[in-house]
């Protein structure tokens, strides 16, 4: 199950990100977005769990959890229409 986090620390990395993560379930993959020309994190990104009810739980009970003086915010994440269209391209 792929998952959006938004509202992370900059500063957090994703070692970190996949350990809050895997306390309720095998983490297959972490990225935090960065800008492409400063390599700063935009403060959101994508963990992808092993198995959906892994997921869900780790959804529900992290999401609004604070974590490095931010409020998570942990949802299903939704593939973007216009990036699928560049994929073909």
């Amino acid at each position: 199950m792929n998952l959006y986090v938004g509202n992370l620390n900059f500063n957090l990395t994703e070692e970190e990100l996949s350990q809050i993560f895997e306390e309720y379930g095998e983490v297959t993959t972490v990225k935090i977005i960065t800008d492409k020309y400063s390599g700063r994190s935009k403060g959101f990104g994508f963990v992808d769990m092993a198995n959906e009810s892994d997921g869900e739980s780790a959804m529900e009970n992290l999401n609004g959890t604070e974590v490095s003086g931010r409020s998570l915010k942990v949802s299903k994440a939704v593939r973007n229409k216009s990036s699928e269209e560049r994929d073909d391209d």
